[in-house]
């Protein structure tokens, strides 16, 4: 490999890049990457160790999922500022996709922790939790919004945010623990939707970190109010003063066909009285 003006053949020189031959061969068809010599009595392909470097962009910028027109344009055209613009353009699109994928894992990751609190989740329980602060984007409701109403304001945030599937975001609902403890069990003002990896927080819902009561309640929503009523006599019993909101979770919707096997998750910020 000392004497870089050596011919290598065709097989070599591929082996060499990690490629098959044939890619060579239909690189140098279209024009986009010719060998340094052909000999003429059998036609054999010869290359150059000297044209690695431009081989190796070739099949950087193919990694990079540039398009063969985009690469023909660019080794017409090589110099450093048309290098530099093409490889800012596509980190840009990389970081897009690696944040795409960050997101894709943290949702199975909750999907992954709901089906292990499905397993083993004793639903008459009321727990104590810890939670992290998360980031929320809400919509406001009432009990006059229709169902399609909620829908057009839910879609309307997800594009807002660019999100780009709804399974790439968690959804649930609020309600005031004013209106909890006045009886209003019906009193849902927000709907929220967590986005993973948001880049800012103004003009979103802060769920602060802290301490939660946890419960769960399965069933049709006419028996929450009755789930509510043993969690506001748990927090009374045990001089826990419930603040904020309350958020409900649906944890089990992509495992079960009917109504009656929906569980809802009730998480409630508390303090010591």
């Amino acid at each position: 490999m000392s004497k870089k003006h050596n011919l290598l053949t065709i097989g070599q020189f591929a082996a060499m890049h990690g490629i098959n031959k044939k890619t060579l061969m239909w690189y140098d068809e279209i024009g986009l990457f010719q060998p340094a010599a052909v000999n003429p009595e059998n036609g054999y392909r010869c290359y150059s160790y000297r044209q690695s470097p431009v081989l190796e962009t070739i099949l950087l910028l193919r990694e990079l999922d540039v398009s063969l027109t985009e690469i023909q344009d660019f080794m017409k055209n090589r110099s450093a500022t048309n290098m530099k613009q093409l490889l800012s353009e596509k980190i840009t699109d990389l970081d897009r996709s690696i944040m795409h994928l960050q997101a894709v894992r943290k949702t199975l990751c909750n999907y992954y922790q709901n089906m292990e609190t499905l397993l083993t989740m004793d639903l008459s329980k009321i727990s104590i939790v810890e939670k992290e602060e998360r980031c929320l984007v809400t919509v406001d409701i009432d009990k006059n919004t229709s169902f399609e109403e909620e829908v057009e304001r839910i879609t309307a945030e997800t594009e807002k945010y660019q999100l780009g599937r709804l399974h790439d975001a968690s959804y649930g609902s609020m309600i005031p623990v004013a209106s909890l403890q006045n009886g209003n069990f019906d009193d849902y003002t927000k709907l929220f939707i967590e986005i993973p990896f948001l880049t800012q927080k103004n003009g979103l819902h802060i769920q602060s970190g802290g301490t939660y009561l946890r419960a769960f309640h399965k069933g049709g929503w006419d028996k929450i109010p009755q789930r509510y009523k043993k969690l506001l006599d748990y927090a009374k019993e045990h001089q826990l003063i419930l603040r904020g909101y309350s958020y409900e979770m649906g944890i089990n919707e992509n495992v079960i066909d009917c109504v009656e096997d929906y569980i809802v998750q009730i998480e409630i910020p508390v303090g010591n009285a």
